[in-house]
């Protein structure tokens, strides 16, 4: 059986009014953190960092925590999503451009407080937002 494809993403923090709010974006009807194929030559930190910068155009991250990261459970046809956490101090978020698909990879972006993601996340992102959530409370 071969290796699971990895992939890398992010989870966005950004505090507004003193509160942690979570950026969600949406294709179709799922709900996702900016994440991506880790692609050769990259690390999946640099992959992590690209794929917020092509899909909700931040490129200030403060990765606070470090290289800390938790992975979803394999899922679709071999895949494994990393996510790294990071804060968006004063980035505003938007939805550039695919220069492949002539369009935006996402029909929508959101900063959403901690039940709101819950509940739009599906199953199995729900324990990367509960380690995102529970490591930006004890900072």
């Amino acid at each position: 059986m071969s290796p699971p494809v990895l992939s890398a993403g992010v989870v966005v923090v950004r505090r507004f009014d003193g509160e942690p709010r979570y950026l969600l974006l949406r294709a179709y009807n799922y709900w996702d953190f900016p994440k991506g194929t880790v692609e050769q030559g990259e690390d999946a930190l640099q992959a992590a960092k690209r794929e917020a910068a092509e899909e909700a155009g931040l490129t200030d991250l403060e990765f606070r925590w470090g290289r800390d990261y938790r992975e979803t459970a394999v899922y679709g046809r071999g895949k494994v999503a990393r996510y790294y956490l990071a804060e968006s101090p004063a980035g505003e978020a938007y939805l550039p451009v695919s220069p492949e698909l002539g369009r935006p990879e996402h029909h929508e972006l959101r900063w959403l407080d901690y039940r709101t993601a819950r509940e739009r996340l599906g199953e199995r992102l729900r324990p990367i937002l509960e380690w995102a959530h529970a490591t930006v409370s004890a900072a």
